[in-house]
């Protein structure tokens, strides 16, 4: 079951917003509604976070991701749609219902840290749980845990004011994992940092949810910082999730030209990966095969050099032409191996940055598994034209293209 679930969801500010949503439904645009007295924030939203997921919704200001996280927790009520979360539908719940729904199921990390100037670091970090009604003693503890966790030991008796700005984001994300809830939800909540500060806390982020699986909605205008730590991103304009996919997805396969734009800047050797760039080797040898096979393959597929493999496809090490023409007479390839550099071995999640230094070292990269199975490889020239970058979307349609302003902000 999803953690989050969100099925067709409508925000629209005015005193007919139900109308404007009939109106949207029939294809009416923004500036209709506005000409209406309707603002509509959030259009048609449907989208899915999976348990122990990092799920991003990524848009630039007036996009609709703020209105949208707030229909998830129950602050803003959809004028159309719901939201389920681990299949209790939010949207219907009201009074007591809500309550035990938010604190059992939803902590938030806010943007201005939203912390209690007069209370220490450690009562700070406990007050959802007294909010909760848990005891004085087990909620101490627990903050205490929480803010170890963050990074945090010793500062449990100091002020909020005598830290600077990165540690009091820490104090507000420990508040929301020491109320232990399955959902993190996080708004715009390391904007306010510096970026030495901000990469910190993303690096955290990560380590955190690897560790506590905890399920987390992140609300972010950076797209490098959605990149970073999203396992998937919702691309969102005007109201609308325009896309849904991977960071590699979304570089490699934009859904239309406004997110072509959006992404041209990025830094693809940071996202792209070793597993989606690599192609089958145009050939391979076996290690029980012998020199003149080693040449027959080689001149039947113009290549210089052959990658040898066990039975069980194990990476066992590469031959040169030139030194099995001089060696036809051999029985036993393997005399004629040269063992592949381990910074050459790879694994598929090994990101495009870190394959420059290991392809100057062997013909091509070599992509293995934990068990050190050949399952592709990554030749110079496919290394190199993996960087080129295309700004058009795959259809060659701009009639979504963003505007200098919005192209700007996105490349800031």
């Amino acid at each position: 079951m999803p953690a989050i679930e969100a099925h067709h969801l409508y925000k629209v500010f005015g005193r007919k917003g139900r109308e404007g949503v009939r109106r949207l439904e029939a294809g009416a645009d923004a500036e209709e509604l506005r000409k209406a007295g309707l603002t509509p924030a959030v259009v048609d939203a449907s989208f899915t976070v999976d348990e122990g997921e990092i799920f991003v919704v990524m848009g630039l200001s007036g996009s609709g991701k703020s209105t949208l996280i707030r229909m998830i927790n129950g602050l803003h009520p959809p004028t159309s749609g719901h939201v389920e979360l681990y299949g209790e539908n939010i949207t219907a719940a009201t009074g007591k219902d809500l309550r035990r729904l938010r604190r059992e199921r939803i902590s938030m990390v806010f943007q201005h840290f939203a912390l209690f100037p007069h209370r220490t670091v450690l009562d700070n970090a406990a007050y959802g749980l007294e909010a909760q009604g848990v005891g004085k003693e087990e909620r101490r503890a627990r903050a205490h845990e929480a803010l170890e966790l963050c990074g945090l030991t010793g500062w449990d008796d100091h002020l909020p004011g005598e830290l600077s700005g990165g540690m009091q984001q820490r104090v507000g994300l420990a508040r929301a994992l020491a109320a232990d809830t399955d959902i993190l939800l996080m708004d715009e909540a390391f904007s306010a940092l510096d970026p030495l500060i901000r990469r910190d806390m993303q690096d955290q982020l990560v380590e955190l949810q690897q560790k506590l699986g905890k399920t987390i909605l992140f609300i972010t205008h950076d797209l490098n910082e959605a990149m970073r730590i999203g396992d998937r991103i919702a691309m969102m304009r005007n109201g609308r999730i325009v896309q849904v996919g991977t960071a590699e997805e979304i570089l490699t396969d934009p859904a239309n030209d406004y997110v072509a734009q959006f992404v041209a800047d990025v830094d693809r050797t940071r996202v792209l990966t070793a597993s989606s760039v690599m192609e089958p080797p145009a050939a391979t040898l076996k290690a029980e095969q012998g020199p003149r096979a080693a040449h027959k393959v080689m001149r039947e597929h113009q290549v210089p050099a052959l990658f040898v493999t066990g039975r069980d496809r194990t990476l066992r090490g590469y031959v040169t032409e030139d030194e099995v023409g001089r060696n036809l007479d051999r029985t036993d390839i393997t005399t004629l191996l040269h063992p592949v550099p381990e910074a050459a071995r790879v694994a598929p999640d090994t990101a495009l940055a870190d394959l420059f230094g290991p392809a100057a070292e062997t013909p091509a990269v070599a992509v293995v598994d934990d068990d050190g199975r050949l399952l592709g490889v990554v030749p110079r020239i496919t290394l190199l034209a993996a960087l080129s970058q295309d700004g058009t979307s795959q259809d060659g349609t701009s009639q979504d293209e963003p505007s200098r302003n919005e192209t700007e902000a996105a490349r800031a």
